[in-house]
């Protein structure tokens, strides 16, 4: 049975199987996004000691369901003075990017989509890619408040991307290698290999400017809603706001599971023994990528909105001094100490 279905596989043309492969990484992904926007709503409530959305579906599980399908059904209006072609084109080139990536993320040491030796810089290029969406979408809306958000939100994005890609340096400078994979290898044998230890500050580097980087709160100054309506997309409705509220989400997951790779050891156990070793390798994967992404959740019940200047200051001043101090470190450690095995 098992090589009949192999061969069946085989026989099939490439870019059918791509397609296969690509909607195997996309559906359940999309499924995740939506679903992690009811954990959001029922985290937040509990925090607040509310119940959250309970009416559709058993306990609310149908919650996202029917907010998919109201969208889709509601009008997606232009405004009147609006570049209706980038208004259009902002959404997609914003949700492509968060989407794209997932094509290098190393889920176990077999699964994995396209196992690339650059996958790192990859995933650096298309990530900084999502700003166009953002800039494109306030620019075409032709509105002061759109427009506002967008340029809030880019400079956000940049001052961030630079302390995530120093975060970055740090990791492959353990790890010595560019490849996802690799950098999950290197990292095998237990808890007391993983690199969050020897690479602490970069790993909270790391995990606040992906915070900032998808302009969660605390850092939501882009669509401060006290201050400036709803920043970038406040001139979108019906899909084309979907496919932002996609993104956003879609972005969140990414870094999530992009800081389980780099800090936290991947699809591996914390312990390389049973009962630890029970728990599949994606079983893992999903548990480290799933408390990480609860800290997005977490964040956004307990710390007050930044202000603008604040959050500028701490990227470029804080940040990104601490990541290159870092580096230096990693590079003085490794070479010329005793002590160089504990990053490698």
């Amino acid at each position: 049975m098992f090589e009949l279905a192999l061969n069946l596989w085989g026989s099939l043309p490439l870019v059918l199987q791509l397609g296969l492969k690509i909607a195997a990484i996309v559906l359940p992904l999309l499924l995740a996004v939506a679903y992690y926007t009811l954990a959001e709503r029922k985290v937040i409530a509990y925090m607040h000691v509310r119940i959250g959305p309970n009416r559709v579906g058993p306990r609310g599980l149908l919650q996202p369901i029917a907010d998919a399908v109201k969208l889709m059904f509601k009008e997606m209006i232009i405004p009147t003075n609006a570049d209706r072609h980038l208004f259009v084109i902002a959404p997609v080139l914003a949700l492509a990017p968060a989407l794209g990536a997932w094509a290098v993320i190393p889920f176990t040491d077999r699964l994995i989509l396209a196992d690339i030796n650059a996958s790192l810089l990859y995933v650096l290029a298309l990530t900084s890619m999502g700003v166009y969406g953002v800039v494109i979408a306030g620019w075409a809306s032709n509105s002061k408040y759109a427009f506002l958000g967008a340029m809030r939100s880019a400079a956000q994005i940049v001052a961030y991307e630079i302390a995530m890609g120093f975060a970055l340096v740090g990791v492959l400078m353990a790890a010595g290698s560019l490849n996802l994979r690799e950098i999950v290898l290197a990292q095998s044998g237990g808890i007391h290999q993983w690199y969050f230890l020897p690479l602490f500050p970069l790993f909270l580097v790391y995990l606040i400017s992906g915070v900032a980087e998808t302009n969660r709160s605390p850092f939501d100054v882009a669509e401060g809603e006290s201050e400036i309506v709803a920043g970038f997309h406040v001139d979108y409705s019906g899909m084309g706001f979907a496919v932002f509220f996609l993104a956003e989400y879609a972005n969140m997951i990414l870094i999530s599971a992009l800081t389980v790779i780099m800090f936290l050891g991947g699809w591996y156990s914390p312990l390389p023994f049973a009962p630890f070793t029970w728990i599949p390798e994606l079983g893992w994967f999903g548990l480290k990528l799933a408390a990480v992404a609860f800290l997005f959740l977490w964040f956004r019940a307990t710390f007050p909105r930044y202000r603008y200047d604040q959050i500028m200051r701490l990227g470029w001043k804080v940040f990104i001094p601490v990541t290159l101090v870092w580096i230096v470190v990693i590079g003085v450690a490794r070479f010329f100490t005793p002590i160089g095995h504990w990053f490698a």
